[in-house]
């Protein structure tokens, strides 16, 4: 089987910034939780305070003011067109998708292109908390293996390094810039 990173990998950019935009330009009234998603930009990423999920649960709130459902689809509708060629042209009925994108997020993208298998950061659609750990760097070998035990990666895809774990458990690892796919070293 292969597996393939999400974002940056097989899609033209951070899916998750992508529909945050999309339901900002819909739902104006999320500008109200702009302060505190600011605030946790700043500790994260400037002060290195914090981690990621605590930084990507202060984003989810705007969950509360959108249609998800209706969100989701209607953005993919637009956004299916940032799905890499490359890709289409090589996927495999066993493909695995491995991100740290949310699984509400992805789930309806990967059932277009007829993806069976994803393993994704656990968020509740309603309230944007973490149900488990994010999905990152050698979290994703451990979920790999609690859904494939005996899975052996053919090939791997990433767009960063942070994927390591990942592609030192595959027979071949490939790095992904763009539309240039190079081996990985």
């Amino acid at each position: 089987m292969n597996v393939y990173d999400f974002d940056n990998t097989i899609y033209k950019g951070d899916s998750t910034a992508h529909f945050y935009f999309f339901c900002l330009k819909r739902h104006p009234a999320m500008i109200k939780y702009m302060p505190a998603l600011t605030t946790g930009f700043l500790q994260y990423y400037l002060f290195k305070n914090g981690n990621k999920t605590q930084f990507k649960e202060k984003m989810y709130r705007f969950l509360k003011c959108i249609d998800l459902e209706k969100d989701l689809q209607d953005f993919w509708t637009t956004h299916i067109k940032n799905i890499k060629d490359w890709y289409i042209k090589q996927q495999k009925t066993d493909d695995v998708i491995i991100s740290a994108s949310s699984v509400f997020l992805l789930t309806p993208i990967c059932k277009r292109l007829g993806i069976k298998y994803l393993i994704a950061s656990p968020v509740d659609k309603k309230t944007g908390k973490y149900n488990g750990v994010n999905c990152h760097g050698k979290e994703k070998v451990r979920r790999f293996y609690e859904e494939f035990p005996d899975g052996i990666i053919e090939e791997f895809y990433s767009d960063s390094k942070s994927d390591t774990p990942l592609a030192q458990i595959s027979q071949k690892a490939f790095l992904v810039k763009g539309n240039n796919i190079t081996d990985w070293n």
